[in-house]
């Protein structure tokens, strides 16, 4: 039995909801695993269910060697004695309670030296030790979070479980703890499971992406790979591709793809597709589209497309372009960029796209297009 989670189960609720978890694996030490997908698909109940809360009608959970669920044999471990921090959505902390005594919550059962002892490495290692004859009212959602972190990890669990950490804070707090959280993840040592439906969050703070989609994981793999390359239109919907655009391929020269879209061609690297593809879904992610005014270097990439600016959206600190080319298509760029190039509605420029930028989902062969 490999170290790290194992885990393959079924959870099926009254009205048809059906959670199917299918060799979901989380390997042992550092590491943040992000359950990914909008609202709905499962995602804090598989949660749930690794944490002993739910307890799944058929499979198994393992951890290492210790078995934690397996319905064939009726065995399940209680949560208690998994060995877990949960942090759940609302932080969950006991209004009544100061910081010191929620942090040491969960050690009522060692003996008091040590208790004190681990109260106080928690305390100082999240810098909670001036908060602590605070009561949560009298905290920032940034300091309560941290204070449901030491509460979580002050047990020293061997997996860490975080259901939307961010989400009750607002936009700037949650900017501003990203960086913070993923920090302290890493310096905790153990692995985590991060549930959120925000991309940002999600490349912030996963080394892992397990993509969730009716009650599945439809795609896993470094987060970089899956947010850049959706293995199906589903997945790149999800996950949150400006441009998808359906197109027909019209050849392919070692590994390189000419595709149709309308009366525009473009050229993608793309040397995994198979040989007899006929329609094709393009994936352009909006920061990978270049634009340009005047002259254009030598070394400018294979695709070049004169465009239109349709609309300038401000997202601060960034600026939303949208395009027609042909197609219609997104780029994203910085204020200052946009300063530079005086960019306004109507303007005409070029866009550019280098072709390993362009991701190609195979759709259809030739022979199922007749």
């Amino acid at each position: 039995m490999s170290e790290g989670l194992e885990a393959s189960f079924d959870k099926r609720f009254t009205g048809g909801a059906h959670i199917h978890l299918d060799h979901f694996t989380v390997a042992d030490g550092p590491g943040v695993t992000v359950l990914f997908g909008p609202s709905g698909v499962g995602k804090t109940t598989v949660l749930r269910c690794l944490a002993g809360l739910e307890k799944p009608e058929q499979g198994s959970i393992r951890y290492g060697n210790e078995v934690w669920l397996d319905t064939d044999s009726r065995a399940f471990l209680s949560p208690s004695r998994r060995r877990l921090g949960f942090v759940p959505q609302e932080y969950a902390l006991f209004p009544h309670l100061t910081v010191e005594h929620n942090v040491a919550y969960g050690l009522r059962e060692l003996p008091d030296a040590e208790r004190g002892q681990r109260l106080r490495e928690t305390l100082a290692w999240l810098e909670l030790e001036s908060l602590a004859t605070r009561f949560p009212r009298e905290l920032s959602g940034g300091q309560q979070q941290r204070v449901a972190l030491a509460r979580a990890v002050a047990r020293r669990p061997r997996l860490l479980l975080l259901d939307e950490p961010l989400s009750a804070l607002d936009v700037p707090a949650r900017a501003r703890l990203r960086s913070e959280l993923r920090r302290l993840l890493l310096q905790f040592g153990v692995p985590a499971i991060l549930v959120t439906h925000d991309r940002t969050e999600a490349l912030a703070l996963g080394d892992q992406l397990d993509v969730m989609h009716s009650g599945t994981i439809v795609q896993q793999g470094p987060v970089d790979e899956v947010l850049s390359r959706p293995a199906n239109l589903a997945v790149a919907n999800i996950v949150g591709v400006e441009t998808v655009l359906p197109g027909c391929v019209a050849g392919i020269v070692e590994g390189l793809v000419t595709i149709a879209l309308g009366n525009q061609m473009l050229t993608a690297w793309a040397p995994d597709l198979p040989a007899d593809t006929g329609d094709v879904y393009v994936c352009i992610r909006a920061e990978d589209v270049i634009l340009a005014k005047g002259e254009l270097p030598p070394s400018s990439p294979r695709n070049c497309l004169e465009a239109t600016v349709v609309r300038l959206t401000q997202e601060a600190p960034m600026v939303r372009v949208e395009l027609h080319c042909g197609f219609p298509l997104l780029a994203l760029l910085t204020r200052r960029a946009c300063e530079e190039m005086a960019l306004q509605e109507n303007h005409r420029v070029r866009a550019l796209i280098k072709a390993p930028q362009i991701h190609v989902i195979a759709h259809r062969t030739r022979e199922e297009k007749k």
